[in-house]
């Protein structure tokens, strides 16, 4: 380890103005430098892989050394995938706008926790103004209150804890459940969606999963006898999931019929848009979100499509009142009474009372490239998709699951005279990402495993799809 510093000189080196910028200059320099090569260099590697107990070792034995500090950055970034690279079609991570890197070092310096204005009193107000945004292009009122949290896990259960307090005994918070809650969803939705019922106590027959129709949509013609089997059994269902857009096949459920069901059977209707949500940006393709101003409460995530670091979602309640039900309880230290609508105390209606200025990051973004960008990247993605798609069709070795929705695509080699195709196709994903040269996933659909590709990079071109359907069949040719 590097030798530390006498005490009494430690904490004053830690705070040293001189020594600060001068190592600020040199990291950015050497990001600005790792940009350009990952950027424009094919021949970099997308995903350096190593082995797990290797790559435990290796920082291990940095540990333990005399490594100075640029150093051990230089190496982490040579240790990264590289979602910046276009040959990066991995999993659904945004690929930030640069400039959102700079806001992320200005809260991590700043540091103020938001949960109370006085501890965050630009970045609430930001805060606002993003997700008065989001509800506009959501279709909702003035009448709304929204909200950034970590992550669409965490968005998804304070959703969910909305419709307990709306749809539920109003006693629930206070004395616990007294009968048997329940919640409608797709059985292609997120697993935090399973989650997050689990953990208000639903427990697995709670979770009534209704299947999907041949493109992966919610079957909304089986959900009455689902309903009505479930309140048989003695459960009260309190809420309807609607998918915007699934994760593993990026197919979107119809949100008009949901809403009628919804509506039907006072039931609270939640969409989980974390990753599809962002057409609502989108000219072209906000179609696939016809009937979202219906729901009660939408989920989008801007560290997917709308170009901005991780952890970064926005969770939007159609009723302002039902944002601030949700959690009620006393905090004297923090404000003076939980019962008062405060947007300025953002701890009040989230789990996070020490946040992160998140919505900085997502603020200057818009005011450096304006909000068109959000919606030209998702068209972007989503063309590319296509494309891609197309490509696929017109190769006789390859299987296109279905035609995509989204910037998801999953297919699979066929050519083979092996009766395992799905050991052969995740064979064809290990080699690839131990070569480095792409970075796919793989996903399972109706018990056969297909490679997925998610589409996140504005900068893949054609030329670098094409180039991973002929390195696909050059490895299994091998």
């Amino acid at each position: 380890m590097q030798k530390v510093l006498h005490r009494s000189n430690a904490l004053e080196k830690a705070y040293d103005i001189s020594d600060f910028r001068k190592l600020g200059h040199q990291v950015v320099d050497m990001l600005a430098d790792h940009l350009e090569e990952v950027q424009n260099n094919k021949e970099h590697p997308v995903l350096p892989y190593r082995e797990p107990e290797d790559e435990l070792a290796y920082w291990q034995k940095d540990f333990s050394s005399d490594t100075g500090v640029l150093d051990v950055l230089k190496n982490i970034l040579n240790h990264s995938i590289n979602v910046h690279h276009p040959r990066y079609i991995g999993h659904q991570v945004a690929v930030p706008a640069l400039v959102s890197g700079l806001a992320g070092l200005m809260s991590d310096l700043l540091s103020n926790g938001t949960g109370v204005y006085e501890m965050g009193m630009a970045s609430n107000a930001i805060e606002k103004i993003i997700t008065d945004l989001m509800a506009k292009k959501i279709g909702y009122d003035t009448n709304t209150s929204g909200f950034l949290t970590s992550g669409g896990t965490l968005a998804n259960l304070t959703a969910l804890l909305a419709a307990r307090k709306a749809k539920a005994p109003s006693s629930v918070w206070e004395n616990g459940h007294k009968e048997k809650l329940a919640i409608l969803v797709s059985e292609e939705a997120h697993y935090c969606i399973d989650r997050a019922a689990r953990i208000l106590g639903m427990g697995s027959k709670g979770i009534i999963k209704v299947p999907v129709d041949n493109h992966f949509k919610m079957d909304t013609s089986l959900l009455h006898a689902h309903y009505n089997r479930a309140v048989s059994e003695g459960f009260h269902v309190i809420a309807l999931i609607g998918c915007a857009c699934s994760t593993a096949t990026g197919s979107y459920d119809d949100l008009h019929e949901l809403a009628n069901f919804a509506e039907k059977y006072n039931l609270w209707f939640h969409v989980d848009g974390a990753h599809g949500g962002a057409v609502v940006f989108s000219d072209q393709y906000k179609y696939l979100v016809d009937g979202i101003s219906r729901a009660d409460s939408v989920v989008i995530d801007f560290h997917k499509m709308l170009m901005t670091p991780s952890l970064n979602t926005g969770l939007i309640f159609k009723r302002s009142e039902d944002a601030y039900r949700t959690f009620e309880q006393q905090a004297q230290y923090l404000w003076d009474s939980q019962h008062s609508q405060e947007w300025y105390n953002s701890g009040k209606r989230t789990f996070e009372c020490t946040k992160s200025m998140m919505a900085i990051k997502t603020y200057v973004i818009l005011k450096t490239h304006g909000e068109e960008i959000f919606g030209e990247n998702v068209d972007r993605l989503y063309q590319m998709a296509s494309t891609f798609a197309g490509m696929i069709t017109q190769r006789p070795n390859f299987e296109l699951a279905l035609m995509p929705e989204a910037n998801i695509v999953n297919f699979r080699y066929t050519k083979t005279q092996e009766k395992d195709i799905n050991t052969l196709n995740s064979k064809i994903r290990q080699a690839l990402i131990r070569s480095g040269k792409f970075y796919i996933v793989q996903t399972r659909i109706q018990g056969n495993l297909y490679l997925r590709t998610t589409i996140m990079n504005p900068l893949t071109k054609e030329s670098d799809l094409i180039a991973l359907l002929d390195e696909i069949e050059k490895i299994a040719s091998k």
